[in-house]
This record gives structure tokens, C-alpha cells and sequence, in this order.
């Protein structure tokens, strides 16, 4: 792990002089990810990225608006194609332990390879954790098929093993369908809110979330 620690490192020097920068956050009422609760607090989600021609690296995290349940500060570098193909690696990391601590018995970093194709309104995307830790298991993957109806109304459609499901065992399930709806608010004539929501079914654990947030 150490390795992918500097190999993240170099790339971001490499291209940190020449890329491009943003900078924003999301504020939700609770935290989903792929199907599965993750936190039932209100978070705020910032993110940072750098990116040039088609690589990007960045950070993206999720802190418990009552900072006593989870934190998680990710990671990620990918690369997107203009052919609709993309492949990036990202690491999961929850503060509880050292960002340096490599041992796998109490590591609290996930690596996780990510590939996806981009087709009209299709989507696809696999994934795959290659290291095993406190938070995960090692061979666990996720697949997703998402469909844009138009441009503030997708479907998406995935599942997995391991961690993704509530048994975490090596067989595949179902574990996430999410119907995402988005819009602008308008505040000002000069000052419109991004606002979105989820209604999200887990077939495996049978419950159903309901996500609302906005971006800044």
C-alpha cells in the first residue's frame, strides 16, 4: 500500500501545475452508498479535484453533521476516454486510524478498481476491492447499470458480493436500485440551488431510503 500511497503522490505533483480546479460539496440528509446505510445523519460531502486532458485526481469525503458518527476521507485517480471508456483506482480511508498505517489487521483504507462505459443514456460500471482491511473484503466487487432519461432523471441498477450485501458472502445480489431526480432551484435572478433526491431500494437487506441534498 505504501507504494500506491507515493505512486498518488508522484502523479499528483506531476500534473498539479497544469491541471484544472474545482472545488465543492454536497449537504445530505443521510448517507447511501451503493444500496447500503453508510450514516443516518445529516453530512456534508466536500470533494476537490484536479484534472487534466483525461486524467483526474482528486478527494472526496463524507463528515456526520454531529461528528460522532462516520468519517470517511477518500482518494481517487481516473482516466475518461472521449470513446465513453473510463478506469480509475480509489482509495477508501476512515479516519479512525493513522492515514500511514499499512497493516492490513487494522488498516482502515479499502483499495478499490474501478472501470466504466458511457454509451448515449447507458451507463456501466464495475468495481472491485483488491486489499482486504478492517472495513472490507478483499475480492469484493460491484457492478451497475444506470439509465439517463433525461438530463434530471436516471435509474440505476447494481449489486455485488461481500461487504455490498448483508450476509457479506461470495454470492452475487442485488443491492441497490436508485431513481435519482434532480433540478434547480431558483433563488435570486442571478443565484440558482442544485437540489436532488434518491428513492432507493435494497432487494437484499428488503429496506427502502429516501435522500435528499443540495450542492454548492
Amino acid at each position: 500500500m505504501k507504494k500506491v500511497f507515493l505512486f498518488l503522490a508522484i502523479i499528483f505533483a506531476a500534473t498539479a501545475a497544469k491541471a484544472q480546479f474545482s472545488v465543492g460539496a454536497d449537504f445530505v440528509s443521510n448517507y447511501i452508498f451503493r444500496g447500503a446505510v453508510q450514516d443516518s445523519e445529516p453530512a456534508i460531502q466536500p470533494g476537490i479535484e484536479y484534472s487534466t486532458g483525461v486524467f483526474s485526481i482528486g478527494a472526496w469525503g463524507s463528515y456526520s453533521t454531529n461528528f460522532a458518527s462516520l468519517q470517511e476521507a477518500d482518494l481517487y485517480l481516473s482516466f475518461g476516454f472521449d470513446n465513453g471508456l473510463s478506469f480509475g483506482l480509489t482509495d477508501y480511508y476512515y479516519p479512525t486510524m493513522s492515514f500511514f498505517e499499512t497493516d492490513k489487521a487494522v488498516s482502515t483504507h479499502s483499495f478499490e478498481l474501478n472501470a466504466g462505459y458511457e454509451t448515449g443514456s447507458l451507463s456501466f460500471a464495475a468495481n472491485y476491492i483488491f486489499n482486504n482491511s478492517t472495513n472490507t473484503q478483499d475480492g469484493t466487487y460491484y457492478l451497475e447499470a444506470g439509465y439517463a432519461f433525461t438530463d434530471n432523471v436516471s435509474l440505476a441498477v447494481g449489486g455485488g458480493n461481500g461487504w455490498v450485501t448483508a450476509t457479506g458472502g461470495d454470492d452475487f445480489q442485488i443491492s441497490n436500485i436508485a431513481l435519482t431526480v434532480s433540478k434547480e432551484v431558483e433563488l435570486t435572478e442571478k443565484f440558482s440551488l442544485p437540489v436532488f433526491g434518491q428513492v432507493i431500494l435494497n432487494p437484499n437487506t428488503e429496506m427502502y431510503h429516501l435522500v435528499v441534498g443540495f450542492s454548492l
